[in-house]
């Protein structure tokens, strides 16, 4: 036999050396294992479970234990509370400064009446400036004079009313001694007694509101003026304040607002300029038929059922009440039925015919909403919140269709896609090099 080369001797000797080495460590390894599974000091005296211990699942993470409609439940409540506490922040805001915010509301409608005037003149090659000036001198005299007169009338006619008003009571006194009711002289005076004595006894009240009523006008005062100069300013730059507005919105939404401020602004001008067609008609014809019935300061009645027709459903009711009343206690309870029947037949031509014809589709609210924003608007903000509730309502309602819409109709243009020769792809493919 051959001897084995010596450089394989070698290489079989360090190949058997290297698998000592390995064994050592790896041996090694599975004590220093055995050593970390092992317990410690401070665990030898926790005695191992037995084995016939059953498995503690693992606990499970809180969010999935929650039942899912408790967790949506949760969801929506925080949003809630956060979009009422919102609310509630922006109504304190608005309450504390209630007058500069209502003779801004005042203004817009006033600059919705009187807008259209404005665009006809600048039609027929007016400028702008002098447009405005004509518009605006025209519609504030109108409003003077009718508040002039109604003052004149009432200041002329008030010594004959109070000498009919106690004729009417006299004479309603008769009646009820001599009516089926049974009321007696006794209970009469009973009633008499019982109006004094409220009055009497709430006397530093009512002086205490007649010094009330100086601080009234002077807010008066200051909010006409506020709502004078807002219109001004709404009619000769109003494009240009809508413009600056829009750069306060977020650029995402901004093109849903732009197209949005228009329709509310079409909503609010049909819905001012409806009412007050409305309002004109209820005046003339409930004036005129009070008139024919002999009761009197007919005319001033006319003007407060024109100014009450601004608040819907409520204004009618207690512009209708007075005339009654006035009538009652003037002319007697066959005039009042009489003037109650002429009410009624104008608010029903009116509710059935006037609102849907002239108001048509532009303002669509449902009774219900009207009339609870009637309520909160007067709860909130007294005659001027009733005022403007309703088309604050009536713009909302726009506002918030045509964004619905909008939004929808940008899903479905970025939903459909082009398909064919046409169709464009998305990606930018590879640049083909130039040839």
């Amino acid at each position: 036999m051959s001897r084995v080369p010596g450089w394989l001797g070698r290489l079989g000797a360090g190949l058997s050396e290297m698998s000592e080495r390995y064994n050592e460590r790896r041996a090694e390894a599975e004590r220093e294992r055995d050593d970390a599974d092992s317990p410690t000091l401070a665990d030898e005296h926790v005695p191992p479970p037995p084995d016939y211990a059953p498995d503690v699942p693992a606990r499970p993470d809180p969010a999935l234990a929650v039942p899912w409609g408790v967790r949506v439940a949760a969801e929506a409540g925080w949003r809630l509370l956060v979009l009422a506490g919102t609310l509630w922040v922006l109504m304190r805001v608005i309450s504390a400064v209630q007058l500069v915010v209502l003779s801004f509301v005042i203004a817009l409608l006033i600059t919705a009446m009187l807008q259209p005037t404005v665009a006809r003149l600048r039609h027929h090659g007016v400028p702008r400036g002098p447009a405005t000036a004509l518009t605006a001198i025209l519609g504030f005299v109108v409003i003077g004079l009718i508040g002039w007169f109604v003052t004149w009338q009432v200041m002329e006619n008030i010594d004959d009313l109070s000498n009919q008003i106690q004729d009417g009571i006299d004479e309603l006194r008769n009646w009820l001694l001599n009516s089926p009711f049974h009321v007696t002289d006794k209970q009469i005076n009973e009633i008499a007694k019982n109006l004094r004595e409220a009055v009497g006894a709430n006397t530093d009240q009512i002086t205490s509101a007649g010094l009330e009523g100086v601080t009234v006008v002077v807010e008066t005062l200051t909010g006409i003026l506020l709502a004078v100069f807002s219109t001004l300013f709404l009619l000769y730059d109003g494009k240009r304040i809508w413009e600056w507005t829009l750069k306060l919105v977020p650029a995402a939404a901004r093109p849903g607002v732009a197209g949005a401020g228009p329709a509310a602004w079409r909503t609010l001008t049909a819905y001012v300029r409806g009412t007050v067609i409305v309002a004109l008609i209820d005046a003339i014809f409930i004036g005129l038929g009070i008139y024919f019935l002999d009761v009197p300061m007919a005319v001033p009645l006319a003007v407060f059922i024109f100014l009450f027709a601004f608040i819907p459903l409520v204004g009618a009711v207690v512009s209708g009440a007075l005339a009654v009343v006035v009538a009652l206690v003037t002319q007697g309870v066959f005039t009042a039925v009489m003037t109650l029947v002429v009410v009624l037949a104008v608010q029903q031509i009116e509710g059935h015919i006037l609102q849907p014809f002239i108001l048509g589709r532009a303002v669509r609210v449902h009774p219900l909403a009207v009339v609870l924003a009637v309520a909160t608007g007067g709860m909130v903000a007294g005659i001027g919140g009733a005022v403007v509730a309703v088309p604050l309502v009536a713009v909302t309602n726009t506002v918030a269709g045509y964004l619905r819409s909008y939004s929808q109709n940008s899903a479905l243009r970025h939903s459909v896609r082009p398909r064919g020769a046409t169709a464009v792809s998305a990606e930018p493919g590879p640049k083909t090099p130039p040839q």
